[in-house]
């Protein structure tokens, strides 16, 4: 059986979330469970939720369950999810991101090297009708010209700078060791998590995509989102606190 443990933090995500939870019935092989933590949605997440689990064939195969978390936030779901999980390894899914069908076996060879701690996805933006392709690419950019420059000493140590949208995957003892994400934060909390596994082994891109919606973009547009994310990326690199940071990256739905 797998051992990964799919946990997946949810909040008004009532347009997106079924169709990612039939897509991870696909999975060959399946992920040994799935553990969906709501935040307290105003929408039909939860019953949305709750119907797809009940149906039998679907939660036979997912063997999946819904959490209702008493806090609002990605960092406090994802670690509550975290507690429930039986599997060795935990990958963190968002609600709004298509993944392979072979995503577990990728996982678990990844892992089976333990140099690597921590591994991530190559994560193209996309709508119904179009590829977001510059910020895509600077997306992906990020992951190494960030800590390059901001913490060069742990790059050439095997630091990459990876984000929620590129599934992010490690061991549940590694993940705990480093007291999981830190709930403080309402921003960045995958990039905090990095910095805590790279003292464990190196953080690892693997050269396959995932796809996270663009509904960020398609509020802000191309270039608006780009510069948004390059500023708090800046800003988070010189160390400005992330709650500041915060109103810069507002819930988009």
């Amino acid at each position: 059986m797998s051992q990964v443990s799919i946990v997946i933090p949810t909040l008004n995500e009532a347009t997106i979330l079924g169709r990612t939870l039939r897509q991870l019935t696909l999975l060959n092989p399946p992920a040994r469970e799935v553990i969906i933590v709501d935040g307290g949605s105003k929408d039909q997440t939860l019953a949305i939720a709750k119907q797809e689990v009940g149906v039998e064939s679907f939660n036979k195969t997912l063997n999946a369950q819904v959490l209702c978390c008493n806090q609002t936030g990605r960092s406090v779901q994802m670690n509550y999810g975290a507690l429930s999980a039986t599997g060795d390894i935990l990958c963190f899914l968002h609600a709004d991101t298509s993944v392979p069908d072979d995503l577990i076996t990728l996982i678990e060879q990844t892992l089976a090297n333990p140099t690597v701690t921590c591994g991530g996805f190559i994560s193209l933006m996309a709508g119904s009708q179009t590829t977001r392709w510059g910020v895509s690419l600077h997306n992906y950019l990020k992951t190494y010209y960030a800590p390059l420059l901001f913490k060069p000493h742990l790059f050439f140590k095997g630091l990459r700078l990876l984000f929620g949208d590129q599934v992010m995957f490690c061991r549940r003892t590694d993940f705990w060791d480093c007291g999981g994400f830190d709930e403080s934060l309402p921003i960045m909390e995958d990039g905090d998590l990095c910095l805590k596994l790279v003292k464990k082994g190196r953080i690892f891109l693997v050269n396959r995509t995932v796809q996270t919606c663009d509904r960020r973009v398609i509020k802000w547009g191309s270039w608006k989102a780009t510069a948004i994310y390059l500023y708090i990326g800046i800003l988070w690199g010189i160390g400005v606190d992330a709650n500041y940071l915060k109103q810069f990256y507002q819930d988009i739905r």
